[in-house]
């Protein structure tokens, strides 16, 4: 794999290459990145692996070559302190919690003593604390060269170290976050290098639309009044029709929200314009805006932030009124045909435009300069075929690879499919996984990741599963995903070594539990996306339009790959052994349930509870 990436960054080339778990392909890739004095961006899927690579996998190949490489770690704007917001927050002194207070007051003191202002950093507080926001800038209210705090700015140093360095680690999400927005980041640092490396590549398409289409949230509006309530506070004192006006804006964000009584759920166009509350409450919203960005004119000359505040609120504008009228903006996601959707949260609404494919875009993104663009992930292909992958970024002319895991999956690994289960569409599904799955769960000495394929499904199974527990083993943890952070309960969950751990889609991918602390892998359903989904049935009926099978095409390599990703939970070096357990009947019954096994690691297989049983109990724990 190393020569082949050496090859590519050489011929300024495009490869496309899977590597099972336990192949070394960070090494394999690392190790010709560093070597070939070009200048390198690496991007990652999780932050996560991006603090991996920087503080651990980079210097560690450094070390070993001898090559002196300079590295740096280039992160969302988010991620950084920013000495005005945090100024702005502790002045103010509006905050939601005792609980936040004390988190402001703990950013402060660290602010006086970081070098570089990366929130993964301050360990008092925790990264998902709403204080962060108050302490942070965003791309929209960030002031730039006009901020009092420019020079001290941790932005700015962060991106003038990636600027200087050999190779520069990012994610995918800053990567087209910079790319689409020409922000001072990415887009900068793209012209100046010779090769482009994706890791946990399998992420890509989905992060790509996100950020090739165009997003306006509830968030966004309450941010910007938030914002212009401070900055009125500061520099417009005397002019109270201003926060006034901000209050309205809140009230009208909250009741736009509030037209839908669901929450976590995805609509289509036609099914909010069958809301009859949303279209005036949305109507409700632009005239607010509109008030608010004329009313922040006639200040926008007291002060910087009140000048951003305007430039928001046209934004804002603008970008509602081309989600209402279905126009869009001139940009890079020009020429796509997009769907209208909107995602119902518990707190926000976004209204979204997503492009059908990004498969153009995307091929023009990468033909604008020449330059090697590797692609790596343990999950690419389906069966030994790249063709739906290369398709969905437009990767028509690259060369693909594969080399599987080195693993003894004979020995190591047994994949359980239970005999007699009801169709996963039966309303008594979730009882017959949390009743075929517990005879294995008592057999297991170690630990447990019940993976879901719906926060529906995972609540139900908890709940059955815990009546189970408490009545046979009420010592044994039971972990819930939304109990506690991702890398909290994962912490609990390595520690406790024998605990189950019933999770949904966030658990599927990028956790790695070694050792007895994870023997069994309970799967409840084929990973297939909810038809229902808005931008799934538009690129369903897209693709039916040309003619094409959309299943066979779409919906089911997209199932094998996400698959994959939730069976490598399972081994994840030499000495690991346990059981995957695939409760959905699809998988042997129907002919595509082959096209899914086959693509999963050769493990022993088996429809007997018994002998799913005996393995476990021959592991101990």
């Amino acid at each position: 794999m190393a020569e082949r990436v050496a090859q590519a960054i050489a011929e300024r080339g495009v490869l496309v290459v899977e590597a099972g778990t336990g192949t070394g392909k960070t090494y394999a890739y690392l190790v010709p990145a560093l070597m070939s004095g070009a200048k390198v961006i690496l991007s990652t899927g999780t932050k996560t692996l991006q603090d991996q690579l920087y503080g651990r996998d980079l210097p560690t190949v450094r070390g070993a070559l001898g090559v002196p490489v300079s590295i740096a770690l280039l992160k969302g704007r988010a991620n950084y302190l920013c000495h005005y917001h945090l100024e702005r927050s502790l002045q103010e002194g509006r905050l939601g919690s005792r609980e936040e207070a004390s988190h402001l007051q703990a950013i402060a003191r660290w602010a006086r003593v970081t070098s570089t202002g990366d929130k993964a950093q301050c360990s008092e507080v925790p990264e998902e604390s709403g204080a962060w926001a108050l302490a942070t800038s965003t791309r929209d209210n960030c002031l730039g060269q006009d901020c009092p705090n420019a020079k001290e700015c941790f932005v700015t140093a962060a991106r003038r170290e990636a600027m200087e360095a050999d190779v520069v680690v990012v994610n995918h999400h800053l990567f087209f976050a910079d790319l689409m927005l020409r922000d001072e980041g990415v887009a900068e640092l793209l012209p100046a290098c010779n090769a482009v490396v994706f890791d946990e590549a399998h992420q890509l398409a989905e992060t790509a639309t996100l950020f090739f289409g165009e997003s306006v949230s509830t968030s966004q509006m309450l941010e910007l009044a938030r914002d212009t309530r401070a900055e009125a506070l500061v520099g417009a004192k005397d002019f109270k029709p201003l926060p006034e006006c901000a209050e309205r804006l809140v009230k009208a964000a909250r009741d736009l929200r509030l037209v839908f009584r669901e929450e976590n759920i995805r609509l289509s166009a036609l099914q909010i314009d069958e809301r009859a509350a949303f279209a005036p409450a949305l109507s409700s919203v632009i005239d607010v805006l509109k008030e608010l960005a004329g009313l922040l004119e006639t200040q926008a000359g007291r002060s910087e932030g009140l000048e951003k505040c305007w430039q928001r609120a046209l934004d804002l504008v603008a970008r509602v009124e081309r989600w209402q009228t279905g126009e869009r903006a001139t940009g890079a996601g020009e020429g796509a045909e997009r769907v209208r959707w909107a995602e119902v949260y518990t707190q926000a609404l976004a209204l979204n435009a997503t492009p059908l494919s990004v498969a153009d875009v995307f091929r023009r993104q990468m033909e604008d300069s020449p330059r090697a663009w590797i692609f790596t992930s343990a999950t690419l292909s389906v069966g030994n075929d790249f063709t739906h992958y290369c398709a969905e970024l437009g990767l028509h002319d690259a060369q693909t690879a594969q080399w599987g895991s080195p693993f003894a999956y004979e020995q190591q690994a047994l994949l359980y499919a239970p005999e007699n289960m009801p169709e996963p569409s039966a309303p008594t599904y979730a009882e017959a996984v949390a009743k075929a799955a517990w005879p294995l769960i008592k057999a297991c000495r170690g630990g447990v990741f019940l993976l879901c394929t719906s926060l529906r499904a995972m609540k139900r199974i908890h709940e059955l599963i815990e009546d189970r527990l408490s009545a046979w083993d009420p010592e044994r943890p039971l972990l819930l995903q939304g109990d506690a952070t991702r890398s909290e309960l994962l912490e609990r969950h390595r520690r406790a070594g024998n605990a189950v751990l019933v999770a949904s889609q966030s658990f599927w991918e990028g956790v790695d539990v070694r050792g007895d602390a994870l023997q069994l892998v309970i799967i409840d359903k084929l990973p297939f996306a909810p038809p229902d989904d808005p931008v799934l049935s538009a690129r369903i009926e897209h693709l039916k339009r040309q003619g094409r099978n959309a299943f066979a095409e779409y919906q089911l390599p997209r199932a094998v790959i996400s698959m994959k990703q939730g069976a490598g939970r399972l081994i994840r070096d030499e000495r690991d052994h346990g059981v995957l357990m695939v409760c959905d009947p699809r998988l042997v019954d129907k002919p595509y349930g082959k096209v899914i096994w086959r693509s999963l690691p050769p493990m022993r297989r088996t429809r007997s509870e018994t002998v799913a049983v005996q393995f476990l109990e021959s592991l101990g724990g």
